[in-house]
């Protein structure tokens, strides 16, 4: 496999980055369990382009000579997040209260089918989540068996379950997990 290179985008440069990374995203998210369409893909670009100007927002690409192959992004859960509202069996409010500075949500992460299980997930999360000093990182996963790989993956990297969350109404129900940094 060719070098890889990192990059990390922080605050506004980190939302001019979709174009680079749109062509991995729809080839990703092409594939089963998501299936994703048309459709999916101008809902996530809008969502994308809220989630740009959200607090801590950043985002880390990864290339093999000028095609990016990998990227992940997120941002900090504000005190007024919605993040947690969709869990089909409520945590307590100790749990779920934001600040935000407490929690960075990884919103997504993926890497293109030729250039998985190489490590390339593991240098984005790291990259992603350099320097920050929260007290812990969440994401969800489609639940096993639909996202087995993506969820061993969590697991090794000391992500433990912590609910099911259905984020909107027709959304899927996925499994939300965190991974405690102090």
């Amino acid at each position: 496999m060719p070098d890889m290179t990192y990059a990390r985008h922080d605050g506004p440069a980190a939302g001019t980055q979709l174009d680079a990374f749109l062509p991995a995203y729809e080839e990703v998210y092409a594939e089963p369990p998501y299936r994703e369409g048309p459709r999916d893909i101008a809902e996530f670009i809008e969502r994308f382009q809220r989630q740009a100007r959200r607090p801590g927002f950043r985002v880390v690409l990864t290339r093999s000579d000028a095609d990016v192959v990998g990227f992940t992004f997120g941002y900090l859960l504000s005190p007024d997040t919605l993040w947690w509202e969709g869990l089909l069996d409520p945590l307590p409010g100790e749990f779920t209260r934001e600040t935000g500075e407490r929690t960075f949500a990884v919103i997504e992460l993926a890497v293109r089918e030729p250039c998985r299980r190489c490590g390339i997930a593991a240098g984005l999360h790291a990259r992603l989540l350099d320097g920050l000093t929260v007290e812990r990182v969440t994401l969800t996963a489609r639940p096993e068996p639909e996202a087995a790989p993506a969820r061993a993956t969590y697991a090794a990297w000391g992500y433990r379950l912590v609910g099911r969350s259905q984020p909107w109404d027709d959304a899927p129900v996925y499994d939300a997990m965190v991974l405690d940094l102090v």
